[in-house]
């Protein structure tokens, strides 16, 4: 068959066109003739040697195509590939990367990764979303558990992730505020949904997402790094929830341990875990998961938009990591009974919100500028 291999790490220039051994499906695995495979910057990571994999390798994620043979299909089905594969002890193999991936004629995949595909909906269509769905469906559902009337940060609208986030923030009834540098992506976000859009060249972001949702993001889907981080940060409200999936521009951004202690964000990561989509696409619209929450009619979107049929946000998020604690320490506003542990809470809380106040007397007892 005909592929895409590298035989090295690099830049495009080691992306060689050539003849390689057709796969041999074993047991349990279904081969499949493909008709579109897509490109996701994963595959210009492990291009580059970040990480380094056993050579050759063909690259990518993502593809769609017909069957050739498997169990369970008829040849000739058409078929969209899954493209994580859980080995065990929360490890995802991940084509591409682990194994031979999709930038070729013909592959050999476990029945498990692969989904029948509705003639409605083409091989390209089909092979642009799963890798980037399923990344953007963790982080959004899976960890920071986004609720209907909340608010999300995008960085950098117009990638794939970023284009996924949105739409399943869409679904789920939040609002989504995206950010980029290109003016005509800013307009086509507007158009999928987005109700504010900022350029982060130009634009001061946090303090135009604190205007918006009266106080800050509640969810930020972060996958820039060192760029953005710092805003990222500003941008969030306290005991937000920052998603990050990759660090394009960096993986060590300033820590600023300081605004973390203080607004105690949810960290969170966004691994991919390969069959939390697949399980919930029944039902679901097309490109989005089956979950949808009832959205409220939405003022006009635009650049610094928001509704204005409503007040703005200004609660508090309750960190997730509290949960089980508040349940102790206020067991009557849940109905439940009062435990000791419950006091030994109750107590330090009270300790906690005397320390703090004695703090701020401190600093603002000092000289004007000492404190900093």
């Amino acid at each position: 068959m005909k592929a895409v291999r590298i035989h090295e790490d690099g830049g495009p220039d080691v992306l060689r066109y050539e003849n390689a051994p057709d796969p041999v499906p074993g047991t349990g695995q279904v081969l499949i003739e493909l008709r579109a495979a897509s490109l996701n910057h994963l595959d210009l990571w492990i291009r580059k040697g970040l990480p380094s994999v056993p050579k050759p390798r063909i690259l990518g994620a993502d593809g769609a195509g017909v069957v050739v043979s498997g169990d369970g299909f008829t040849p000739g089905d058409r078929v969209v590939i899954n493209p994580g594969h859980e080995v065990g002890d929360g490890k995802v193999s991940v084509l591409g990367e682990h194994s031979d991936g999709t930038h070729a004629e013909l592959i050999a995949v476990p029945r498990s990764q692969v989904y029948p595909l509705p003639g409605s909906i083409d091989f390209e269509s089909a092979a642009a979303f799963p890798l980037v769905f399923e990344t953007a469906y963790r982080m959004l559902v899976t960890k920071a558990h986004l609720q209907d009337d909340e608010w999300v940060l995008v960085w950098g609208i117009g990638g794939g992730v970023a284009t996924a986030t949105l739409a399943i923030a869409n679904a789920l009834g939040a609002h989504v505020i995206v950010t980029s540098s290109n003016e005509e992506k800013l307009a086509r976000a507007r158009e999928l949904g987005a109700e504010a859009t900022f350029n982060h060249e130009t634009d001061d972001v946090a303090a135009g997402v604190k205007e918006i949702t009266g106080g800050g993001a509640h969810v930020i889907v972060d996958n820039v790094g060192e760029a953005t981080w710092k805003r990222s940060l500003d941008a969030a409200r306290p005991n937000g929830r920052i998603c990050v999936c990759g660090a394009t521009t960096g993986p060590n951004p300033p820590a600023n341990l300081h605004r973390i202690w203080w607004k105690q964000p949810g960290g969170l990561r966004g691994r991919l875990r390969a069959g939390e989509v697949w399980t919930r696409r029944a039902g679901g619209r097309r490109g989005v998961p089956a979950r949808r929450s009832r959205r409220r009619p939405r003022a006009a979107r635009g650049r610094g938009s928001t509704r204005q049929d409503r007040p703005a946000h200004s609660g508090l998020v309750r960190c997730l990591a509290l949960e089980p604690a508040l349940d102790l320490a206020r067991p009557e506003a849940r109905g439940r009974e009062p435990s000791p542990a419950g006091d030994v809470l109750r107590g330090f809380y009270k300790w906690r919100r005397r320390w703090c106040r004695s703090i701020f007397k401190s600093c603002h007892d000092y000289p004007e500028g000492s404190h900093q």
